[in-house]
């Protein structure tokens, strides 16, 4: 820390750095996890139930094995080939090998995981809570692309998420109190929980997936109760219009399911960087405060 102190550039730097390295290990984890977590559910129901004759997944699969490698030629990505951003401008997004085209989304993670490294860094500064807040905003990149992509929420990362917001308030590492951060868990899941149950007992159908409850619970749990109101909001508003813009481009039906995560993730993070600032204004916009 004293290191950083008398240079002030070098966090930063090497925040944006590590987000860079970080940034393209995330992009393992949202394309495998779900990979991981349908092979484990295969596992498990030919286990309970083997009258269904659902075949056991075969070899061994995940953060590390198998090897990076092409998903068209199936050969092994070389390390220089592995290099954040680099690499794909070098190789023109394709393939070296068989000269596959290769996704423009892989080097977008890289580099907006490092941007928002150095925003992070330069907001808060080298000091504990700079340190958990590069973990809080990992873990919300790869929820919203895993939920993008399959619209998956998964448990091995907003279960921990929520625990770890609580056990920083319970070392008064963050600013919101313990108090604070085991009532947004609990309001933050209860909330639309309820929502989905309402909706499911008036149409039938269910409005979204556990995976929202949870999310909201481990924003609840880093920010407090208070900004529960203000991300609900925002990602409502948000979700609302994008879904029928997406939809309207697509041309389905407005009752289509959409991915609610990516909306709760953005406003999670604005409310996280910006919540004091937003609450302000609007009191003193509309009470006169």
């Amino acid at each position: 820390m004293a290191i950083f102190e008398q240079y002030l550039w070098l966090f930063p730097l090497g925040s944006a750095l590590f987000g860079l390295i970080i940034g393209s290990f995330l992009n393992v984890v949202i394309h495998r996890l779900p990979i991981m977590m349908e092979r484990q559910w295969r596992l498990d129901c030919a286990d309970t139930f083997p009258e269904s004759g659902l075949a056991k997944p075969e070899g061994e699969f995940n953060l590390s094995q198998p090897c990076s490698h092409c998903t068209q030629c199936k050969k092994s990505i070389k390390i220089i080939d592995n290099i954040p951003i680099v690499s794909w401008l070098l190789l023109k997004g394709r393939c070296r090998s068989c000269l596959a085209s290769i996704s423009w989304r892989y080097p977008f993670v890289e580099l907006i995981t490092a941007l928002l490294s150095l925003f992070t860094a330069i907001q808060f500064g080298p000091n504990l809570y700079c340190f958990a807040a590069l973990i809080f905003l990992y873990a919300l990149i790869t929820l919203l692309f895993i939920d993008l992509d399959t619209m998956l929420l998964p448990d091995q990362i907003t279960l921990p998420l929520m625990w770890l917001g609580i056990a920083l308030s319970l070392m008064e590492i963050s600013p919101t109190s313990l108090q604070d951060s085991v009532l947004g868990a609990i309001f933050g899941y209860l909330s639309l929980w309820s929502v989905y149950w309402m909706f499911k007992l008036a149409t039938g159908k269910e409005g979204m997936g556990y995976g929202d409850f949870k999310l909201l619970a481990a924003l609840g749990a880093w920010l407090g109760w208070q900004y529960l109101p203000m991300i609900i909001l925002c990602s409502s508003i948000v979700g609302v219009f994008m879904a029928i813009i997406q939809l309207a481009l697509k041309g389905k039906a407005l009752n289509q399911a959409f991915p609610f995560g990516p909306y709760l993730a953005i406003s999670g993070w604005i409310a996280f960087t910006w919540g004091d600032e937003i609450l302000n204004w609007y009191i003193a916009q509309f009470w006169g405060l």
